[in-house]
């Protein structure tokens, strides 16, 4: 044994000095000839893999800051992440106590037909405690997943029944949403979220335009705020259905990438619709994919802050191990030529990690003033000629600034402590059946549920045994408020869905209310156009709308009645048409007005009703109330025809 041991050394020795004897190599030879030499030669035992995987990390270091290195088991979940679903029990939950608890079954899930309910507490899996142990989440969801078709026992306490339970659940394919809302946030108006783009995003995404189109949307806010990204296929996708045939989506060019470019077929269902796009500042890669050409085509309008400015195109590499380098091979550029990617330095990912903070430091998120850029950086709309700027992300039309007032320091200490959702979950678990009962419809608890004194009491009280209190009642009651708004939307999300939570939470948001605000007509006095070229702009509408189907079909008078109170709106602000195409319109309609005056009516709602508060039924309510109110002081004289929506009487 001795002998071969010294006959191992001297041969090591020997391999190792001959790598480094005299001759021509390549810089990879270099490479390969140190990684040898470390494994025969290191004083202490070395981790091949490890050295390997530390090479690797070690030159995509000094490449740009989004080339990366995934071990198998991160490749899995990013895949994952992105594939649209993974295998497990599928429920929706929330740690509590140190205890599972179950917001919602999963829809036809292995759960649900089982028999598992909301609020039941998993206590055990596979006869291995995981409530009471202080096990790691991680740990927790791990023994959960599993894959599809294998069973696991779990072991579930639920409320009103002493002895434990026990349900076989059959793992099965649970998919993975990344649409977080669809729903009608004004009549006509469609309001659709995405939180990422995964593979199944564009199939999700028609999916709610459907919906919404059975439910009468004309016009949609597209949500992308802190949506970072994914599949470029699926935000591709996504914007053909809003352009023209030949219509060029994106391009990508690198160095040994030849330009790629994407282009929109035509058959899009949403080439009609008046779309605004909401973004920040954490909207990046195929969120600004989709707002760049909406924007550069002006298809649509942006509205928010300067998105993220992440517009390299990654190839995955796998590796036989499972391993995956995803390497930058060229760079997003939008319809105008603007480059989405904003500048960074090769191998320094701290400066350019920091880029947010340094935004924020400058003043960026609070003023558009305080964002310069360089003749240089300037570039043209395809259609009305606009000037937009390059430079990195995309440069909203309309700038929304970080609201700071809305949020006070207490509100930010109580969230960051931790208190808000166990408190809530808690209070939720105990009061459940009881509100299921008083308001059985989403509608009903939107209009009438406020927050109890004892959970605002409850959040309080934990956050004193952290030593953060209120300065003055003033910071408190302003703090409830917002706390108010936050927790109802999460006790609407786990009673209902994520679009209940948005239906709650949007009425406060800045973005969203400048979103309903805008239209075609507040977007062309935006623009900073000549009479020759604003005329140009209203015959291209003139052409498309002539080519748009018929504003009336069918004998429906419920629905002929609803044309008509938009008729009016429709010929004054959103529509250039024609002597004859008015006549045709007004023919199918059955408007009546020959040899009678028209006068136009202004009505402004006091200042006592808070408009930009107002729920869908309110505003309904209101309109109901002015036309009826109009018709009895003109009845005998004139026909009411109700055409300027009640979003402008505010004015």
């Amino acid at each position: 044994m001795l002998i071969i041991a010294i006959l191992s050394a001297i041969t090591s020795t020997l391999m190792a000095q001959s790598l480094f004897a005299k001759g021509t190599y390549n810089p990879y030879d270099k490479m390969r000839r140190a990684a040898l030499a470390i494994s025969a030669l290191y004083v202490d035992t070395v981790d091949d893999n490890k050295l390997a995987e530390d090479a690797i990390r070690g030159m995509i270091d000094n490449l740009d800051p989004h080339s990366s290195y995934s071990t198998a088991k991160q490749a899995r979940a990013f895949n994952e992440s992105l594939g649209g679903s993974f295998d497990g029990i599928g429920v929706q939950f929330n740690i509590s106590a140190d205890t599972l608890l179950v917001i919602k079954p999963v829809v036809k899930g292995p759960s649900e037909k089982v028999g598992i309910m909301a609020g039941d507490r998993i206590i055990s899996v596979n006869d291995t405690a995981i409530a009471g142990v202080k096990m790691d989440q991680s740990e927790i969801m791990r023994r959960l997943r599993g894959k599809r078709g294998t069973m696991v026992r779990l072991g579930v306490v639920r409320r009103g029944i002493a002895e434990v339970l026990y349900f076989d659940v059959k793992r099965d394919k649970i998919p993975l949403n990344t649409i977080d809302a669809a729903y009608m946030i004004r009549p006509q108006v469609g309001y659709i979220r995405i939180g990422s783009f995964g593979a199944y995003t564009y199939k999700e995404f028609m999916d709610a335009v459907k919906k919404l189109n059975k439910e009468g949307m004309k016009n949609l806010i597209l949500d992308l705020q802190e949506n970072g990204g994914g599949y470029m296929l699926s935000a591709t996708q996504i914007v053909n259905e809003f352009l023209g045939k030949n219509d060029l989506i994106v391009y990508t060019e690198g160095r040994n990438d030849k330009r790629r470019e994407y282009h929109a077929d035509g058959n899009g269902k949403l080439r009609k619709i008046k779309v605004v796009v909401l973004v920040n500042e954490f909207s990046a890669s195929a969120s600004e994919i989709v707002s760049g050409a909406l924007q550069d085509q002006d298809r649509g309008v942006i509205v928010g802050r300067r998105t993220f400015g992440k517009g390299l195109v990654q190839r995955p590499i796998e590796f036989p191990d499972g391993s995956m380098m995803r390497l930058t091979i060229a760079h997003y550029y939008t319809p105008s030529g603007r480059c989405i990617q904003k500048p960074y330095t090769k191998g320094n990912a701290v400066d350019y990690n920091k880029d947010i903070d340094t935004r924020y430091k400058h003043g960026e998120f609070y003023s558009a003033d305080s964002i310069h850029f360089a003749d240089s950086l300037k570039y043209q709309t395809l259609r009305l000629h606009r000037t937009v700027y390059g430079g990195g992300g995309i440069m909203p039309d309309y700038f929304i600034p970080l609201d700071t007032t809305q949020y006070s320091q207490l509100h930010r200490k109580i969230t960051a402590a931790g208190v808000v959702v166990p408190a809530m979950v808690s209070w939720l678990d105990s009061h459940r059946r009881e509100l299921g009962e008083r308001y059985p419809t989403f509608a009903d608890f939107n209009a009438r549920f406020e927050v109890p004194q004892e959970l605002f009491e409850q959040i309080e009280e934990e956050s004193g045994k952290k030593d953060i209190k209120p300065r003055d009642d003033e910071e408190l009651r302003a703090t409830r408020r917002t706390l108010g708004l936050q927790i109802k939307g999460l006790i609407a999300r786990d009673l209902w869905d994520m679009s209940e939570y948005f239906h709650v939470v949007n009425e406060s948001s800045p973005a969203v209310k400048q979103a309903l605000k805008l239209g075609a007509r507040d977007y062309l006095l935006k623009l900073n156009l000549n009479p020759e070229e604003l005329l140009h702009s209203l015959r291209a509408i003139a052409a498309e709308n002539t080519a748009a189907s018929p504003l009336f079909s069918g004998d429906d008078e419920k629905s002929r009645a609803l044309l008509r109170q938009n008729f009016l709106w429709d010929v004054v602000s959103n529509y250039y048409m024609s002597g004859q195409q008015l006549e045709q319109s007004m023919r199918e309609l059955e408007i009546h007005l020959e040899g009678r005056p028209v006068y136009c009516m202004v009505i402004k709602v006091g200042e006592v009703y808070r408009f930009e508060e107002a729920t869908a039924e309110e505003i309904q309510t209101l309109r109901i109330s002015v036309v009826n109110i109009t018709e009895e002081i003109v009845s005998d004289a004139a026909t009411v025809f109700p055409g300027v929506p009640v979003s402008l009487m505010s004015c």
